[in-house]
């Protein structure tokens, strides 16, 4: 069975749903941030979604749950939907459980953090004590003292983290899972002692294979990086011997379709942003023919509307630069489908011809009462 990604309409915020040939689900961010009271909300029911997914595959749980960075666009309501294992007592029932749960170093590192960015750390806290079902994207010996100021010796754990340069253990072209993560950022060189984190920066961006026959599918998962990191990932990249790292068939924007992801400069009018050295060399070379590029954002706006003046991406620019990037290469927006009411997910499938558009799944929406109700 091919392995798939699901992208999420969820305005300017992120979840992607890998689904593995074994069946397994991998869920790469979560923020289920619609507004039930709110019937103009075109935003998708993400806990529903999620489930009907598990139900579809067979999975009562997920495999992997990824918070690239605990912006709130990125880990809205998994207090509501997943089962946190360092909470004694749940207002809810029926939650979805974690095998794995993979963060940066800097949701452990961060301090003062609050709502569902707090329940990442406490819950990463908890298993990392426990010693099973975290991964800790950074080198251990930076977060040493941090850990012993709060009763944990990463002796004996060094197993549970994963360092920039390197595969996640547990997953291989060759099993049954026919997949790999490789672990792009973040640099053990950006870890700070926690006064300051910048979580863009130090992020989890990883380039996802998946393998179906003879054939090999790249996907870029940017996360919200900058171009600056972008720079660092390619030029790291390329002096270690890693350039085949920087493939890509399919990329999801980082930042919701931001200039600030390809260069310094925004663009004036209807100019397209223009790239520096190093993200023209990501976003140009290093891109497959027929490639996909999704951005997970609200829809690229109109020139001289409102949205198109407004500093938050996405921008119109960027996106400019994204489309000019030839024939045959696919630029998808979770939130743009004028032709419906409310946007859906939608899917590839990685096949030994390459990545292809997957059938719609059925509208969990639809068909599916919210059955976590949140917790008041």
């Amino acid at each position: 069975m091919p392995a798939t990604i699901t992208f999420h309409p969820l305005g300017n915020a992120d979840c992607a749903v890998f689904q593995l040939a074994d069946a397994r689900l991998a869920v790469f961010d979560f923020a289920d941030v619609r507004n039930p009271e709110d019937n103009t909300d075109r935003r998708c029911d993400l806990d529903a979604e999620l489930r009907s997914a598990l139900r579809r595959a067979g999975q009562g749980r997920v495999a992997v749950l990824c918070i690239t960075h605990i912006d709130d666009d990125h880990c809205h309501g998994i207090g509501d939907t997943f089962r946190l294992d360092h909470r004694a007592s749940y207002p809810g029932e029926n939650r979805i459980g974690v095998d794995e749960l993979w963060v940066p170093a800097a949701a452990i590192l961060e301090t003062g953090l609050k709502d569902d960015a707090a329940l990442v750390q406490r819950e990463a806290m908890h298993r990392l004590r426990q010693g099973r079902g975290v991964r800790i994207f950074s080198r251990p010996d930076p977060l040493r003292p941090h850990l012993l100021g709060r009763g944990i010796n990463i002796d004996g754990k060094r197993h549970l983290f994963v360092d920039a340069g390197t595969c996640v253990p547990g997953f291989s072209l060759d099993e049954a899972e026919g997949c790999e993560f490789f672990v792009h950022s973040p640099f053990a060189s950006k870890q700070t002692d926690g006064s300051y984190i910048d979580r863009n920066a130090n992020s989890i961006v990883l380039q996802a294979v998946f393998r179906e026959g003879a054939r090999d599918s790249r996907v870029l998962l940017a996360s919200d990086v900058t171009h600056e990191a972008l720079g660092d990932i390619v030029g790291i990249s390329e002096a270690n011997n890693n350039a085949h790292r920087l493939e890509w068939d399919l990329l999801k924007l980082p930042h919701h379709c931001s200039y600030l992801s390809i260069g310094p400069e925004r663009g004036a009018g209807d100019k397209a942003t223009v790239p520096t050295s190093k993200t023209k060399r990501l976003f140009e070379n290093y891109r497959a023919d027929n490639a996909v590029i999704v951005s997970t954002s609200k829809p690229i706006p109109e020139a001289g509307t409102k949205e198109d003046r407004d500093v938050q991406p996405p921008h119109r620019q960027a996106a400019n630069y994204h489309r000019s990037q030839g024939r045959g290469v696919s630029f998808r927006v979770t939130m743009e489908d004028p032709s419906v009411a409310r946007p859906k997910p939608f899917a590839y499938k990685f096949t030994a011809l390459g990545v292809a558009p997957a059938l719609a799944a059925p509208d969990a929406a639809a068909r599916t009462a919210r059955s976590n109700p949140r917790a008041g």
